[in-house]
């Protein structure tokens, strides 16, 4: 892409699609950050102010993945679009969120959405340690922005279901985010 078309991109208004599904969303606040369009004429792929939106090919909403619900956004890159491959969180239980299985989006035309997927997940990752586990396996203790919450949320993410159901593993977890908590307390 050339500077000329980086500044007509940057400056442009999103597709009246795009427009039309985001306000029909009902949630005034929300605003389009970024768009791409889906290969195969499949939709659109939109980063708005909430998180990432899938939109049909007819414009119709399909799926919101919030900020904070984003394990991983990997993008790789095939001029003039590429492909995102992202991971969401579902919590199964308070504090205790698991990874779900990738989604893959080809874009034809990313524009700017790599950069503002980037940036809008990093923004939600206040703080993120690594616990290793009894049995060898590890678990990511993670202090989230919400947005529309105050403060942060902390959530353990354990690197395999089975370190979840083990007992002692669980409890290895729950005294390091234990402490990490305590340790952010003002005295």
């Amino acid at each position: 892409m050339n500077l000329l078309d980086s500044v007509r991109r940057r400056f442009a208004r999103p597709p009246e699609q795009v427009r039309a599904a985001v306000d029909s969303a009902g949630d005034g606040d929300e605003r389009i950050l970024a768009w791409g369009k889906l290969d195969g004429n499949e939709g659109w792929l939109v980063a708005t102010s909430r998180g990432l939106r899938t939109l049909d090919a007819a414009g119709a909403p399909v799926d919101l993945l919030r900020w904070h619900e984003v394990a991983l956004a990997r993008w790789t890159a095939r001029p003039p679009g590429g492909s995102f491959q992202v991971t969401p969180l579902a919590e199964v239980e308070p504090g205790v969120q698991t990874r779900q299985p990738a989604r893959r989006f080809v874009l034809t035309d990313a524009g700017d959405l790599p950069a503002t997927v980037r940036r809008r997940v990093d923004e939600t990752v206040v703080a993120s340690q690594r616990a290793p586990l009894p049995n060898g396996g590890g678990a990511l203790l993670v202090a989230r922005r919400i947005p529309g919450q105050p403060g942060r949320e902390w959530t353990v993410v354990f690197d395999d279901d089975t370190d979840r159901a083990d007992p002692e593993a669980r409890e290895v977890a729950r005294q390091k985010l234990a402490e990490l908590v305590a340790a952010e307390q003002p005295d």
